[in-house]
């Protein structure tokens, strides 16, 4: 006998306010000297640099991949600018890499040995700066199969007025890196932990040098921060490390890019330029003609679910389908999307789907403290109140993982599903309807991802022959009266 998903959620409803004002997200380095202490999927301090909307580049694609799978979890996202190509090529570079060697560690997915206590690859993205032509990302990554901690950070940059990606050390000019890598000794040297010859070792080598110094942002104020990982510059325990030169000392040192970067980190322009041509993606329009007034108790229903959206093309083509056999559905989205697309949540919304929160980047929730639990899923319902209007009442728990203390730590009501398409794993539209087609049943709760187009391709054959077996597709919130 299967035991709905919901059936231990209903004591847990209930609305919930939040605000704007939490704690940096996962892949946000603080502006601390020691961000030792970091967990999976958080950072203990304010981000460096101004906030950027990123709903304001246009034709910005976030491209995220995850799992579902407890054995070998990750999730991973990096955005894609039109006119910056040359940068994402970069990002994808990385994130590739370190999926494939993730996902290669025997200890953790290839013979299932990991199971459920095992680590996961997290890998999320911040935008540093999208102003003029220049823009900034610095992609943050938990990996649990590398040495010490297994965080890290790194920064990308793209000057559009060449047309070319630039490392963090593209900031500083070459003819001042002697005086700029002087200066960083002399804050480093003296800091508890930090071997002074291993320092000098380090920056004496091309290579070191350019792998150690890979991590660098301007504040507010235009100082540069220039951030280490653990053991990069000393011994790993004590911790990571950052320092900050201020404007007036780092200024002169900067290459002709850095400068416009400081300068258009510390005076933003009103938008991103980098001389690329692109095509909006047209939203759907509909909208829904009044409430859902399926009776569930007497005709069958089912409720399909999406996690990990919004994709801005591959979402808006699903709710072309969807409207198509007036259809509602329950999107279970990731904050940082939503921050990229609000415009494509606020869409789902007036179509009478239901949006539900999948937390801001994606973490085992269980791995977290309760404070970035907290933070987790307060800063994601923010993101979608402000996109919809109405904050969330559900969350799906990513990989399923959710516990007592996860629980307590939110007033959202955890849903998880009945049936996994798996579909982040079989890329096949066909595939993924047969095992829907097949092993639905009333009141189900099904698994599948907006963020992959093979999924969003299955649909149709889906709808087309539920729809002709009598089923009626619903709200996670609307099949919960039948229970």
């Amino acid at each position: 006998m299967r035991m709905h998903p919901l059936v231990p959620s209903l004591l847990l409803l209930g609305t919930l306010s939040f605000t704007a004002a939490c704690s940096s997200g996962p892949g946000e380095p603080s502006g601390s000297a020691d961000a030792a202490s970091a967990q999976p999927g958080s950072s203990p301090g304010p981000s460096p640099v101004r906030s950027v909307d990123p709903s304001k580049i246009k034709g910005l694609e976030i491209v995220s991949d995850s799992s579902e799978n407890k054995s070998c979890p990750f999730a991973t996202s990096y955005p894609d600018v039109p006119g910056a190509e040359a940068m994402t090529a970069a990002m994808r570079k990385y994130v590739e890499r370190r999926l494939a060697a993730f996902r290669s560690d025997s200890a953790i997915c290839q013979d299932g040995t990991g199971g459920a206590d095992s680590g996961e690859l997290n890998i999320s993205h911040q935008f540093l700066v999208a102003s003029g032509d220049v823009l900034g990302v610095r992609l943050g990554t938990q990996d649990p199969s590398s040495a010490g901690s297994g965080q890290s950070a790194t920064t990308y940059w793209y000057d559009g007025k060449a047309g070319a990606y630039r490392t963090a050390l593209g900031l500083v000019a070459d003819g001042s890196r002697d005086a700029f890598l002087s200066a960083l000794k002399d804050r480093l040297k003296g800091r508890e932990g930090v071997d002074a010859a291993f320092l000098d070792d380090t920056f004496s080598d091309p290579a070191s040098r350019a792998a150690v110094l890979d991590d660098m942002a301007f504040t507010a104020d235009g100082g540069l921060r220039v951030a280490f990982d653990r053991g990069d510059v000393g011994v790993p325990a004590a911790g990571a490390v950052t320092v900050t030169l201020p404007g007036e000392e780092v200024t002169p040192w900067l290459s002709a890019f850095g400068k416009r970067a400081q300068r258009q980190t510390v005076t933003p322009s009103p938008s991103l330029d980098l001389g690329a041509t692109h095509a909006p993606t047209q939203v759907p329009t509909h909208t829904a003609s009044g409430d859902d007034d399926t009776d569930c108790k007497k005709v069958r229903c089912v409720a399909l679910t999406f996690d990990d959206g919004p994709a801005a093309s591959e979402t808006a083509t699903l709710l072309t389908y969807l409207a198509q056999y007036k259809a509602r559905a329950t999107f279970f989205t990731v904050g940082q999307n939503v921050a990229a697309h609000p415009d494509v949540v606020r869409a789902e919304a007036r179509a009478g789907n239901e949006i539900g929160n999948h937390s801001w980047n994606h973490p085992d929730l269980t791995k977290l403290p309760r404070g970035q639990v907290v933070s987790q899923l307060n800063r994601t319902s923010a993101a979608i109140e402000a996109a919809t209007g109405k904050a969330p009442t559900l969350f799906r728990p990513p990989y399923g993982a959710v516990d007592r203390r996860v629980r307590a730590a939110t007033r959202l009501s955890p849903v998880l599903w009945d049936v996994d398409t798996e579909d982040w794993k079989y890329r096949d539209a066909d595939k993924v309807a047969r095992t829907v087609i097949a092993k639905v049943r009333r009141n189900d709760v099904v698994l599948m991802h907006d963020i992959h187009p093979t999924s969003v391709a299955a649909v149709p054959q889906i709808l087309r022959t539920l729809t002709a077996r009598g089923y009626h597709f619903v709200t996670v919130s609307h099949l919960r009266a039948t229970l």
